[in-house]
Formats: C-alpha cells, structure tokens, sequence
C-alpha cells in the first residue's frame, strides 16, 4: 500500500467493539488513520451526504440498534427520506452504523461501513 497523499479516517464510537476491532487491525497493520468519535466530535450534512455519494441509505443507517429502537415511528418513518435521514443521523449519530472507514486520495474517494478482517485486507489491497 502506498500511504503518500491518501488520508484514511475512520469514524465511530471508542467503546464500540466493532471500531476497536477496526482501529486494532489498522494499528496492526502500521496504517496510519485518523479516528474520528462522532459522538464526541458529530458529524456535519456535508460529510453524511458524501458518505451517501458512495453507499446507500440503508447501508448507512443501524436499523438494528438501541438508537433506533428508541425513535418513535414517526422518526424512523423519516429514515425512509434522504433529506430527512440525513438530519435524523445528524440529531443522533449512533445511528450510523459502525465503522465508517473513508479513504481519500488524490484520484477518488472509497467510503466503507462495518469492519470484518476479510473485507479490510480487500479494501487495502486495492490501494
């Protein structure tokens, strides 16, 4: 993998199991990230939207959390709508699902959600 001008960042939340087995294998791996806590740090429309340029709605949002669990109908109806979704996500960043793994460099932009040992030695070998 060549690391000159590609900036990895991963987001989440620090005491997800699912970020610290991501954050570990980058670590692991001597992959240099930034990590982003959205529950600490948030998250801005603008980043979402670009999230939503490369994965779908669905893929982004955690239908099976307690987030979710705890929004009325009517929240959750709002998920079903782009605009709405993203400021439903906005309101409540532990609905995104986790992590969030983004990859810019200067010729594209890789936007990845959830972490699986497989999946990650896919994604970096591609780059």
């Amino acid at each position: 993998m060549k690391t000159a001008n590609i900036n990895i960042r991963l987001f989440g939340i620090p005491n997800c199991d699912t970020v610290k087995k991501a954050r570990t294998w980058l670590e692991q791996q001597a992959i240099p990230f930034e990590f982003h806590n959205f529950k600490k740090d948030g998250l801005t429309q603008a980043q979402v939207e670009t999230w939503l340029q490369k994965i779908e709605l669905d893929t982004l949002i955690n239908r099976k959390g307690t987030t979710w669990r705890a929004l009325s109908d009517e929240q959750k109806s709002c998920a079903d709508n782009r605009d709405d979704a993203i400021a439903l996500i906005l309101e409540n960043p532990s609905l995104v699902k986790r992590p969030v793994l983004q990859i810019n460099d200067d010729e594209r932009q890789y936007v990845s959600v959830g972490f699986n040992d497989q999946l990650y030695q896919t994604i970096f070998k591609e780059i």
